[in-house]
């Protein structure tokens, strides 16, 4: 498996982000998170799941996209053998990295980029029921204008699940947490909000 990585060789921690469905490792978002996130304490591993790196634009079944996340996971286990490890990723590789875990591969935590909930206007074919199955604390990282995971419903799902899970909200921020200039500030200040929450996070997490 081809891995990029962030940050210290001797990090203690791993952070694995995977990509969302219409980019790849290499795509601004991934590549900001991955380099801001990177670390001494916290190392950040990027990959490609399989359709990228064959040139198809559609991603490949679930099962497939799940079977490339484990062998991440494994891979990194057996050479770095963190002391700590997350998983998640921006948007479909953030929701593969869930259905993982609650299938039972072992992590300290999820941290989701922009978790798509449900596809835009289809609440009835929300996406919540595995969420259950995870035992692990849960980070999500929504924008107040994503359509995919609108934060009532997110929060409604918190309570239902029981889920250990926290939430952090950028205003303003779309699906790629991008925000509007009538928001006072850029993307970039946008997404180093998140960085800053997501670091916090990791570092409670010990």
């Amino acid at each position: 498996m081809n891995l990029l990585w962030n940050g210290s060789d001797s990090a203690s921690s791993v952070l694995i982000l995977a990509h969302g469905a219409g980019a790849d490792m290499n795509h601004e978002f991934m590549a900001y998170f991955a380099d801001e996130l990177g670390s001494e304490s916290l190392a950040v591993a990027r990959f490609n799941f399989a359709y990228i790196d064959a040139g198809r634009r559609a991603p490949d079944k679930q099962p497939v996209l799940e079977t490339t996340y484990r062998d991440v996971v494994q891979e990194i286990v057996d050479e770095r053998s963190p002391q700590r490890l997350f998983i998640g990723g921006k948007s479909m590789g953030g929701r593969i990295g869930s259905h993982v875990v609650a299938d039972g591969t072992e992590a300290d935590g999820l941290v989701y980029l922009g978790y798509p909930l449900h596809p835009p206007g289809r609440p009835e074919r929300i996406r919540d029921a595995h969420l259950a199955d995870i035992n692990v604390p849960q980070l999500f990282v929504e924008g107040t204008r994503d359509p995919f995971c609108p934060l009532d419903t997110l929060r409604e799902i918190i309570a239902k699940r029981k889920l250990n899970a926290d939430v952090v909200v950028i205003d303003d921020g779309d699906h790629s947490l991008k925000v509007r200039k009538s928001s006072g500030r850029s993307t970039r200040q946008g997404w180093d909000e998140a960085i800053s929450e997501i670091e916090a996070w990791i570092r409670n997490k010990q």
